[in-house]
């Protein structure tokens, strides 16, 4: 079949993937006793020999439960009433999944706060207290 891009350079090859159907529950009257329409979609991560570094650990911790331990996504589609639908929606959720490890996040540079934010926030702190003592009793005398 072909490749299926995941995003700018970085594409799986779709014989990768290990789809099968199974019966789903849910809507469908007798339809659904019947056909197998949802798709059950596995992708070996192992298997990937393409994946950049660090992205299976970014993989890992978003895919969460639908990671086995070997390294297998899991990946189970029964949305529609048709194979093909559900063919498509279990690749693209796959293809999301993998678009969303595959962008590393920026690093967080340490800043410090600026003199005038420092001033505003102690000015603010100041007309708060001074609003906080006019609730109590007045002074008597």
């Amino acid at each position: 079949m072909g490749n299926i891009p995941i995003s700018a350079g970085l594409s799986i090859d779709d014989r990768l993937l290990n789809i099968r159907f199974v019966h789903a529950s849910g809507p469908g009257g007798q339809n659904v006793n019947k056909v197998s329409t949802a798709v059950e979609l596995r992708f070996d991560t192992q298997a990937w020999a393409e994946m950049p570094a660090g992205m299976r650990s970014r993989l890992a911790t978003l895919a969460g439960q639908r990671m086995t331990q070997d390294g297998v996504i899991v990946i189970f589609a029964q949305s529609f009433r048709s194979q093909a639908r559900n063919r498509e929606d279990a690749i693209a959720r796959l293809v999301a999944l993998l678009a969303e490890a595959a962008v590393a996040p920026r690093k967080r540079r340490a800043t410090r706060p600026t003199y005038g934010s420092q001033q505003r926030r102690l000015e603010g702190k100041t007309h708060r207290a001074g609003i906080k003592r006019l609730r109590g009793r007045p002074p008597e005398g």
